[in-house]
C-alpha cells in the first residue's frame, strides 16, 4: 500500500522567521501584514514568529541563511517588491535574489516561502499585495507553513 503525504496547513507549535526588505517598503509592508495574517490563520503563537528588516530583495538571502543556521526555525517568509525599471538592474535583482533562497532552502533543508514580488510596475505589486489579486504574502506564509509539515511527516517516519 502506496504512503501519502497530506499538506497540512495548522502549525501551532512551528517557529517561523519573516524576512522583509525595506525598498519598496509601501508594497512590502502590505505583504508582511498578509504574512502575519497567513500565519496566524495556520493557528502560530506570535510569540513564535520573528521579524528581521533588510535593506532590499538581494539581502534577504544572507539573512534568511542565519534564521535557517539558527536551528530556531522551522520555517522562514522572504518578502520583497522588485518592480521594473528603466535599467537592467531589474533582472539582476529578481533573478538572484529569487535564486539565494532556492539555494539556500536546498542547502538547508528549511523552507522558505517565496514572497518577492516581480512586477511591471507599482499597480501590479499593489495589485498582489492585498488588491484584486490576493496578497501573495499571506500565499507564501501559508506555502512555509505546508512544507514545514511536509517535511516533518517525511522525516518522522
Amino acid at each position: 500500500m502506496r504512503r501519502e503525504f497530506k499538506i497540512r496547513t495548522k502549525g501551532p507549535d512551528l517557529r517561523v522567521a519573516i524576512v522583509a526588505a525595506r525598498f519598496n517598503e509601501t508594497i512590502t509592508n502590505r505583504l508582511l501584514e498578509g504574512a502575519l495574517v497567513g500565519l496566524e490563520a495556520c493557528g502560530l503563537d506570535k510569540n513564535n514568529i520573528a521579524v528581521a528588516w533588510v535593506p532590499g530583495s538581494l539581502e534577504l538571502g544572507i539573512i534568511a541563511r542565519a534564521f535557517a543556521n539558527s536551528g530556531k526555525y522551522d520555517a522562514i517568509v522572504c518578502l520583497g517588491a522588485v518592480i521594473r525599471g528603466e535599467t537592467g538592474h531589474y533582472d539582476v535583482v529578481a533573478t538572484q535574489s529569487t535564486a539565494s533562497l532556492s539555494r539556500i532552502a536546498l542547502d538547508t533543508g528549511i523552507p522558505i516561502g517565496m514572497g518577492i514580488l516581480t512586477t511591471d510596475d507599482v499597480a501590479q505589486a499593489m495589485e498582489r499585495s492585498g488588491g484584486k489579486v490576493g496578497n501573495k504574502g499571506y500565499d507564501s506564509a501559508v506555502t512555509a507553513v505546508e512544507v514545514a509539515n511536509l517535511l516533518t511527516q517525511i522525516t518522522g517516519l
